[in-house]
């Protein structure tokens, strides 16, 4: 596991080998001359040289992988968790054309029903959270076990079909940049609920929020459901729906074209004014009666003719988008997407968004060749710490399998992604490919299906690994903490409303004051009466109806029991005031 610099400073004595051969004897002398030429280079920039003694001796060893200085003959290959390097059975098996760019995809999980994404959460617990079409968020813990009870269940919201090529599910997750803090979450979803149902469409794209349990950090709180909006759709296809935070804490909201043509347009009046655009919004609003607010650098914030959300059009199918983590550190805004280059085209393209940009007209990161009508389907830019080889690279693939990578120097080259056999890897990709995602260091996972029924438990989960560095390098390593319950202010008071991200306490219809304690009656009470709960009085002796407006002559039987009615009701306007006082 050490560096070139250990390879050539090695204090290590060198082996006498048996020249048996004049080609022997000239390879070790041409060996010996690289180990002495590189400890130069090595000594005047170190920097250049961080790949791991198997990767140097695989690079520049005898094919036989033996006479690799300072080893003579190669110790055999280390099993398990610190292997470095592909097993020495296998090496031959792998040309030497793609043998830099193999991987593993090592399974982490198996029996998921369709999965299309997997996210972080960013509170550093290392959870995983994983979609499942139908309706379903599940949590993978960093001992990869599943828990029992799902983070979210809304299957009975979603609408999702087991037809192949139809796209309706649960679409997308996105926490919160300050989710540990605020426990705040987004989901798109497809449905045909309440009042869209009945119009010219098929069905509605929703994106909603969602805030975490206050009793529990592994369940959301299904109660606390706000609609940020709704997008009216024709189609089942190309609908895209995925969301995703910037480095600016804006949330962009990515949609396809629906397939919708300008008959539809017409046809529905207007209502799909956002399909094929990337939204942005700012969800960071101390306003109750809005969920969201246009930011002011918006391309079309003052615009008359489109709607001031969008941020850039002209997308197709986006295949999800990912952020550069590198760039959003150094405060820049780089999302790579993969689209359909047209409508009804199986040809791909990668595409760089921009503000106020036209995919329609704009050109292409980088255009994909079209493979047999195979979907492509967008992954993200390698910023993790276990493989050095691919970091900085776009990883992403298509739906019938293929997995590639784009490499960026002075303009992008793919290069197919090699990944190793299930003999050297202990399990291999299967089938199509779903979705891609990413955890709180940085690594990459594919998930991917062998069927395409939504109820069918065949859905696999993947991380790609790099067989020559260990599975978690020491550098690599990160604390774990546990998740923790919501301790803000607002969620520990406000018990009659919701709060928005920024801590503000909006009070449900009927109640208000500070963190909403005080219940409200409109018109308020008459005559003494307290309001104990919205529009409900309780009201003194001699008094009655819904604002304690009616007088009426107690029995003289009942004076006594009257006297204590009042005093308990004095008391209990006196401890109301007392809590919103104190409160």
């Amino acid at each position: 596991g050490g560096t070139f610099s250990d390879v050539c400073m090695s204090s290590s004595p060198v082996h006498v080998l048996p020249l048996t051969s004049p080609l022997l004897s000239l390879s070790l002398s041409l060996s010996l001359s690289l180990s002495l030429s590189l400890s130069l280079s090595i000594r005047l920039h170190p920097e250049l040289f961080q790949a791991d003694v198997d990767e140097f001796c695989q690079y520049y060893g005898r094919r036989d992988g033996g006479a690799c200085f300072p080893d003579y003959q190669r110790k055999p290959p280390l099993r398990g968790q610190e292997s470095n390097y592909l097993g020495d059975e296998k090496i031959e098996e792998i040309s030497r054309k793609h043998k830099h760019n193999c991987y593993c995809a090592q399974e982490v999980l198996s029996g998921l029903r369709q999965p299309v994404a997997v996210v972080h959460c960013g509170d550093g617990s290392q959870r995983l959270f994983v979609l499942e079409r139908e309706g379903v968020v599940r949590i993978l813990t960093p001992d990869l076990e599943v828990l029992k009870e799902p983070f979210l269940d809304i299957h009975k919201l979603v609408q999702s079909s087991l037809k192949g090529g139809d796209e309706r599910g649960l679409l997308s997750l996105a926490f919160h940049p300050n989710y540990k803090k605020n426990g705040k979450l987004y989901v798109s979803y497809t449905t045909n609920q309440e009042r869209w149902a009945i119009g010219p469409h098929d069905h509605i794209l929703r994106v909603v929020e969602y805030t975490v349990s206050r009793k529990t950090p592994n369940q959301v709180d299904t109660r606390t459901v706000r609609v940020l909006m709704e997008v009216a759709e024709l189609h089942r296809k190309n609908l895209g729906g995925q969301l995703l935070f910037g480095p600016d804490g804006l949330l962009h909201i990515i949609l396809g074209d629906g397939m919708i043509t300008l008959d539809d347009m017409e046809e529905m009046d207007g209502l799909s004014d956002f399909t094929g655009s990337v939204l942005r919004v700012d969800v960071d609003t101390d306003s109750c009666a809005s969920s969201y607010t246009i930011p002011r650098d918006n391309p079309y914030f003052n615009s008359t003719n489109q709607p001031p959300e969008i941020f850039a059009h002209g997308l197709h199918d986006p295949g999800r988008c990912a952020v550069d983590r590198l760039q959003s550190d150094n405060g820049s805004l780089v999302i790579l997407c993969t689209d359909a280059s047209g409508k009804n085209s199986s040809a791909g393209r990668i595409l760089e968004i921009a503000k106020g940009k036209d995919y329609e007209h704009e050109s292409s990161v980088y255009d994909l060749q079209a493979s047999g009508g195979a979907v492509p389907v967008g992954g993200f830019i390698y910023r993790g710490c276990q493989s050095r080889r691919l970091y900085g690279s776009f990883v992403f693939g298509d739906t019938s399998g293929y997995v590639s990578h784009l490499l960026k120097s002075s303009q992008w080259q793919e290069r197919p992604l090699c990944l190793g056999p299930a003999g050297s890897c202990g399990s291999t990709l299967v089938g199509h490919i779903l979705g891609f995602g990413e955890d709180e260091l940085g690594e990459v996972y594919i998930l991917a299906s062998s069927k395409s029924m939504a109820q069918s438990h065949s859905g696999k989960l993947y991380k790609l690994v790099d067989p020559k560095r260990p599975q978690v390098p020491k550098e690599c390593q990160r604390p774990l903490e546990p998740p923790e319950l919501l301790m803000t202010a607002c969620s520990r008071h406000c018990k009659n409303g919701h709060c928005t991200p920024t801590g503000k306490c909006c009070c449900s219809h009927g109640w208000e004051g500070p963190f909403c304690r005080i219940a409200k009656c409109e018109p308020a009470c008459r005559h003494g009466g307290v309001c104990m709960e919205p529009d409900t009085c309780l009201c003194k002796s001699g008094y009655s109806g819904a604002q304690c407006e009616t007088a009426e002559r107690g029995m003289p039987s009942d004076q006594e029991k009257d006297g204590i009615l009042d005093h308990i009701i004095d008391m209990t306007s006196y401890l109301l005031d007392l809590t919103s006082y104190i409160v």
